[in-house]
């Protein structure tokens, strides 16, 4: 069994042993995913947008949704291609087109030119990169993959913690479609530039001392390749779990601020605050839930963050008028949740199906993602669009609550070897 590798240039460069500086890899995913999960800001741009160019609630939510829908058909492609080309070029070829879907969209004047440019353009490349620094972090920490993996994809959460604020000036100081091409230039030069530094470690690199599992829920009974893994009840377990998770909390995302000045009442200034500091809470989430699967299995991380949906549901249909406590309650586990489902989702993957084939597998069940952000996204629309509000939406989020955590609890489980 191989051991120690040389130690990553990046690493060497600060005098680091590989076992230290393997970090070095999550920091620069955590930094790549900080742009890339920009769209996690998009309800900042759901008012100025309405009022400029007066689309309706469903059709305002419409590049958002692409744009998730995108992301997630990309996966798997992207999965194929950092096989074969490694993560440097795919990570650098996809921040730099998601960051050209947001350059181009500060020049659509029109809902077809803005789902074509951020939708489109900017789903596609999100798609390419996002699997890069997340399979960079699980080849350098076979031990700790869920550890590891929470921090990497916590910049995507955490993103809107700074991007809400950041938006929201420049929109005010530039307008709406100003602040899309300023922000895609910036993203440009920092997920290019931290794309560069990304490697693998040798074939069959291991951390000095560590063994892995050969018994437990944990243990890895063989490498799946994607057509035995779909063949399996643990996949499409995981799958369904995926969409659920995935269709409460980008709903939630989706219409954060909104919901919170028409249902509660709050200020626009308030509820720009409120959705930067949920930000915290969807960033937060990825570390804790991936330590969580490491320690007590994805099961049983899967049943906690369905809970926190079905509280989070049921608390929105008795909000009101001035329950701003109950209202920041709900959607703080809403964005946990789903923060949650980023870790859960990739570590059950390679637990259960192997490391092999990961970067392709998880591509196929990070498809869950995007169905859960176009189906979440069109009962949102629907609801506000049809009964004029958006508290309906949370009925449906509450059932589906209760479906995940009885699939959780019997799918959920290592899949044996065909």
């Amino acid at each position: 069994m191989a051991t120690i590798s040389q130690e990553p240039p990046v690493a060497r460069a600060f005098g680091m042993k590989a076992e230290t500086g393997r970090w070095i890899f999550v920091a620069l995913g955590l930094i790549i995913q900080l742009c890339l999960g920009a769209v996690y800001s998009w309800s900042i741009f759901i008012k100025p947008l309405q009022t400029d160019f007066n689309y309706s609630a469903m059709g305002v939510l419409l590049p958002y949704m692409i744009f998730l829908a995108l992301f997630a058909i990309t996966m798997p492609f992207g999965g194929r291609f950092i096989q074969r080309f490694g993560p440097r070029l795919v990570c650098v070829a996809g921040g730099a087109l998601t960051s050209l879907g947001w350059i181009l969209a500060g020049f659509a004047n029109s809902l077809p030119l803005l789902c074509l440019t951020y939708g489109v353009i900017g789903g596609i490349g999100v798609g390419l990169a996002y699997g890069a620094p997340i399979q960079v972090s699980t080849r350098w920490f076979p031990d700790r993959k869920g550890l590891a993996v929470g921090l990497t994809v916590g910049g995507f959460g955490l993103s809107a913690l700074v991007i809400v604020n950041l938006g929201t000036s420049l929109i005010n100081s530039f307008g709406v479609l100003h602040t899309f091409t300023y922000l895609g230039i910036a993203f440009l030069i920092i997920s290019v530039l931290f794309s560069l530094l990304l490697r693998f470690p040798a074939p069959n690199w291991k951390p000095q001392g560590w063994k892995p599992a050969t018994k437990g829920a944990t243990a890895v009974i063989t490498d799946f390749s994607s057509s035995a893994m779909v063949k399996t009840k643990s996949f499409w377990g995981l799958w369904a779990c995926f969409t659920i998770g995935a269709l409460a909390g980008l709903m939630a995302i989706g219409i954060a601020k909104p919901s919170g000045q028409e249902i509660v009442l709050v200020s626009a200034a308030t509820a720009t605050t409120l959705t930067s500091v949920f930000a915290i809470f969807n960033g937060g989430g990825r570390p804790i839930f991936g330590w969580l699967t490491d320690k007590i299995t994805p099961r049983y991380t899967a049943v906690i963050s369905f809970v926190l949906i079905g509280l989070g549901s049921l608390g929105m249909l008795f909000a009101g008028a001035n329950t701003t406590t109950l209202y920041v309650i709900c959607f703080a586990f809403f964005y946990l949740a789903l923060g949650g489902w980023l870790a859960i989702a990739p570590t059950a993957t390679v637990s259960f199906f192997g490391p092999k084939y990961n970067s392709v597998n998880y591509g196929i069940v990070f498809t869950a993602y995007g169905v859960g952000a176009v189906v979440g996204n069109i009962i949102s629309g629907m609801s506000k669009d049809i009964y004029g509000s958006y508290v309906n939406a949370f009925y449906y989020t509450a059932g589906l609550a209760i479906l995940g955590l009885i699939l959780a609890i019997f799918l959920l489980r290592q899949p044996k070897a065909g």
